[in-house]
């Protein structure tokens, strides 16, 4: 699967003297297949097929790349009906099967770079595939919610075999060229220089039959016996529904191999067809095609990254403070390759901070991710200091001391004084305003938030936090280190809980108020959970601590009073010496392992808080369907996220959508916060909302860009000139 930016691919055909002719795809920047390229393909098939100089055929790719697979924007295109879908089993049955495998002249793959989804799948039909040994060979479709397409779930089986080609479908996780071979998918690995020759080589031993001629789809002896088959198809269905009970397109693949080897390929390809067709048009192909889109265009910020800057060199990086966030960051940023300084208040601090970098890599070499000899060679590019001496050829800063205002202050102070001119003086603060943290300095256009979330350095998401001072250069300077430790990064405006927590402080309160009137704590996870987020609000607050949970909610209480729900519950717990789960008691007890089981006790604090906020039991929370409970929870989110979008602290809804699936779990195959809301339309969130915030008051109070939306029945994600850019 890929995208295309260029929609005249195409394939070019040459004819050697040797008789050989090489079809090249041509599609940059990963050869994707986009229409255009495979009508292009059948074209030229039936030219070497014709042409009486061609013995035979070898297929492959321009730029050392054979194919991406198919193009991912044709699939909106093909969605809205705006192109018109080629008649089923087109590609698989009457290019790839009929034409292809089907040819009096043998084919051969030539594969360097990556083959992946349809890449693979056009390369499968060929009758033998060279490649390159680091070549990336997979089946990646099911996570854009669709099944392979073009003849993979026919020809995968029977290349690899049945166990092996469901792992590598179900976890779309590509292989090696090097592995690629001892699994029988390609036949041999030679290095780049020697892939053409080989391939043109291997296509004229066929047809001297000095190698053999093998049609996949027909292969059988990689595929077990039925029983057996059966067997193996039945443990996978359970494993599949165990870990992804919501999603449909994952079995449906299941059912699609089996009907390949129980009415054989032919009807198996058929049955694919109808499949993509249907998968194709489903809420989550276009929940995760929007994910897919929307992952790619947070790097792209008006005013900013259309200027042609070009982000400048960072060569040394950094932190202050070796708590768990400045360790992650400083661990992120060694696993690529930055030196960094870690700075601390004193020694024994400073051997702490070290030793949990430490023990973040060593976690790499212990999980096979890493080598000794890397790891020794990544640790040597951390060096602790107590002073600022070291700072004077820093280019970035990234401060992760504790919330307190006065000390940043102080510390943003100094850095000014001790750090060259060019130096990004960053702050990875998730509550405190930015201005306020620089208003003691004269740098605020290179004081900028990098807000990382916990572990650093295994949360995929970076809040590069902007205030009305930051200088663009120093925006794309952030982005460009983001893309290099491999995170997302999300530009976001200045505001208390930037984009993620603010989105999101809603989640717990609304939680707190269907407690207090009835609702069971229990329940409300398990619902939660179940609509795919990976826990629910109360077992969130034990994870993060109640501490924390209280200082993050008491800064939106102070910012926001007349939207919050103000509890005593957390509070309450705390002083009874409950704080989560480092007390091994919260909402649950834990035991040795951490596991969570529910305390019965709580019910006395939850009577306690609800005589204290003066609210009675209605008897309506009780009876409430999974379906109120997921809405009174994110209804409020969604809220909150129209807030953002209107105040224009984020750029774009996608933004927004990435932020909650990156920043707190929001199911990916819901396609994000705003995505997922338009699915429900705005007509009826503002409905609900309002009828809420009468009932229970004005926590659920619906926003103008809501009530606006609605009135419109327009969808929340349009773009809207209502939405002032205060940036």
């Amino acid at each position: 699967m890929s995208k295309s930016s260029n929609p005249k691919g195409r394939t070019a055909i040459e004819v050697g003297a040797d008789g050989v002719a090489v079809i090249t795809i041509i599609n940059p920047p990963v050869n994707s297949l986009a229409l255009d390229v495979l009508y292009s393909l059948k074209e030229n098939y039936d030219q070497a097929l014709r042409r009486d100089d061609v013995k035979a055929i070898v297929v492959t790719g321009a730029n050392g790349r054979f194919s991406g697979g198919f193009d991912i924007s044709a699939f909106g295109k093909l969605q809205g009906g705006t192109v018109e879908s080629p008649k089923p089993g087109f590609i698989s049955v009457e290019i790839l099967t009929d034409t292809v495998e089907a040819a009096r002249k043998p084919s051969v793959a030539a594969i360097d770079g990556l083959a992946l989804g349809g890449g693979l799948e056009v390369a499968m039909a060929c009758h033998a595939r060279i490649s390159t040994p680091n070549a990336q060979l997979g089946l990646p479709e099911l996570q854009l919610g669709i099944l392979p397409g073009f003849g993979g779930t026919q020809r995968l089986p029977r290349l690899v075999g049945l166990a092996k080609s469901l792992e590598m479908m179900l976890t779309s996780k590509p292989v090696k060229g090097e592995e690629a071979v001892n699994l029988g998918l390609v036949d041999a690995v030679v290095p780049s220089n020697q892939l053409l020759d080989t391939a043109r080589k291997w296509a004229l031993d066929i047809l001297e039959c000095r190698k053999p001629w093998v049609a996949s789809l027909h292969k059988t002896d990689k595929i077990e016996p039925l029983g057996e088959a059966r067997e193996i198809l039945k443990f996978a269905r359970v494993q599949t529904r165990r870990q992804a009970p919501n999603l449909q397109h994952p079995l449906v693949v299941i059912d699609v191999v089996e009907e390949g080897i129980v009415s054989g390929p032919r009807a198996g390809l058929w049955k694919e067809a109808e499949a993509f067709q249907s998968l194709l048009h489903s809420d989550t192909c276009k929940a995760l095609v929007n994910v897919f889109f929307a992952q790619r265009a947070t790097t792209k910020v008006p005013g900013v990254t259309d200027l042609g800057l070009k982000p400048r060199r960072i060569k040394k990086v950094a932190i202050l403070g070796g708590g768990l966030m400045g360790s992650g960051i400083a661990t992120a940023l060694l696993l690529s390759n930055y030196p960094v300084i870690l700075k601390e208040v004193n020694d024994k601090f400073l051997q702490a901070g070290l030793g949990r970098v430490k023990a973040n890599l060593q976690s790499s070499v212990k999980k096979g991710k890493m080598s000794q000899e890397k790891f020794e060679k990544t640790l040597s590019l951390l060096k602790g200091a107590l002073d600022y001496e070291d700072f004077r050829d820093v280019d970035m800063v990234i401060e992760a001391v504790i919330e307190n205002v006065s000390l940043k202050q102080q510390i943003f102070a100094d850095l000014e004084k001790y750090c060259p001119p060019h130096c990004i003086l960053g702050s990875n603060t998730s509550t405190i305003d930015l201005n306020l943290i620089g208003e003691k300095t004269k740098s605020q256009d290179r004081i900028i938030g990098a807000h990382f979330f916990s572990p650093a350095h295994v949360m995929p998401l970076l809040e590069i936090v902007r205030t009305q001072k930051t200088s663009p250069q120093v925006i794309v300077d952030l982005l460009d280190v983001g893309k290099k430790i491999r995170k997302t990064p999300v530009v976001v405006g200045n505001c208390t809980g930037f984009a993620v927590n603010r989105m999101f402080f809603p989640y717990t309160q609304a939680a707190l108020l269907l407690v207090e009137r009835g609702a069971d704590v229990f329940r409300i996870d398990r619902v939660i959970t179940k609509f795919g987020m990976p826990m629910g609000p109360f077992r969130l607050c034990d994870l993060v601590g109640f501490g924390v949970a209280i200082a993050t909610g008491g800064q939106f209480v102070m910012n926001f009073p007349e939207r919050t729900y103000k509890s005593m519950l957390i509070p309450l717990m705390q002083e009874d010496k409950r704080a989560g789960e480092t007390t091994r008691k919260g909402f649950y007890v834990y035991d040795d392992r951490r596991k969570a089981s529910p305390d019965p006790e709580i019910k006395n604090y939850i009577e306690k808080a609800r005589e204290m906020s003066g609210v009675t039991i209605d008897p309506k929370m009780a009876k409430l369907l999974d379906k109120d409970i997921i809405e009174m929870i994110f209804f409020p989110v969604v809220n909150e996220a129209c807030r953002v979008l209107a105040e224009g602290i984020a750029v774009k809804s996608s933004d927004l959508d990435i932020s909650a699936i990156m920043g707190m779990g929001f199911p990916p195959y819901r396609g994000g916060i705003i995505f997922w809301a338009d699915t429900l339309g705005s007509k009826y969130i503002y409905s609900r909302l309002d009828e809420w915030s009468r009932m229970y008051g004005d926590f659920f109070k619906p926003c103008s860009y809501l009530a606006e939306r609605a009135s419109k029945g327009a969808p929340l994600s349009a773009t809207t000139d209502s939405a002032k850019s205060r940036l």
